[in-house]
């Protein structure tokens, strides 16, 4: 069995679990830290570093980090959700020189969406451009071309109407304005008809806590690409950063 570590960092909480490569299953039960507070990278390499040593994972079992930030060459450029001390850190080298091992970081939604690519969806659809969102707090986005990914995209933060489109479209924003489907499915319809002219994909696929709803929403969006709901959910960040790692990063 082919096994790596994958690492979920979040605004709330850092969690861990071996993953079972071939399959793109836990093997283990999760293991979750509360996110310090505040949230430093030494404060948070600790707690990555207590996860390791929870897994007691030996010197060959790869390592992987997804994380809530772009990391352009592996470094932060701006930070929403932990503390701003992390801007200009690169992840993948701070956290293992702090840890002592080799580890491998990318982006929680490119992380979420290669771990779609491998073990959902894209085991049969991974041919031509890809487009993986997660609609939640905001939107979240992973660009794939004939699998693979084209790392940092943030399709989120599409300016549509005077908007930032997290802003009006995100899952976070019906439950905020009480919006009924109907009008969520406008706003969603706007929003996806953007990037389908912008990027022109063969697929799009919508993940995050919300896919569990799909049939209130996805049926009703027309599109000249297919729009469907991602297979992996709350296990996909861990998943995706176990894969990445075993394979080197790329």
């Amino acid at each position: 069995m082919r096994t790596a570590l994958g690492i979920d960092v979040g605004g709330s909480g850092v969690k861990g679990a071996l993953v079972d490569l071939d399959k793109g299953e836990f093997i283990t039960e999760r293991h979750r830290i509360d996110t310090p507070k505040p949230a430093t990278p030494e404060a948070v390499a600790d707690v990555i570093g207590q996860i390791v040593t929870h897994f007691d994972c030996d010197n060959d079992t790869p390592i992987g980090v997804c994380f809530p930030a772009p990391l352009p060459g592996g470094t932060i450029p701006f930070m929403a959700n932990l503390d701003q001390s992390w801007v200009g850190v690169n992840v993948a080298d701070y956290i293992g020189q702090h840890i002592g091992r080799k580890v491998f970081a990318l982006n929680d939604a490119d992380s979420a969406g290669l771990a779609e690519m491998r073990h959902g969806v894209g085991k049969e659809r991974n041919r031509g451009v890809t487009i993986f969102t997660t609609l939640g707090t905001g939107i979240g986005s992973a660009i794939f071309v004939d699998g693979i990914l084209v790392p940092n995209s943030e399709l989120g933060h599409l300016e549509i109407d005077g908007y930032d489109a997290e802003k009006r479209a995100a899952a976070s924003i019906r439950k905020l304005e009480d919006l009924s489907w109907k009008k969520y499915i406008k706003r969603l319809q706007r929003y996806y008809s953007e990037v389908a002219k912008l990027f022109s994909p063969d697929v799009i696929v919508v993940g995050g806590g919300i896919s569990r709803k799909h049939e209130k929403f996805l049926p009703y969006l027309e599109l000249p690409c297919d729009i469907v709901p991602a297979q992996l959910r709350n296990t996909a960040g861990i998943v995706g950063a176990a894969t990445f790692a075993a394979e080197g990063g790329h």
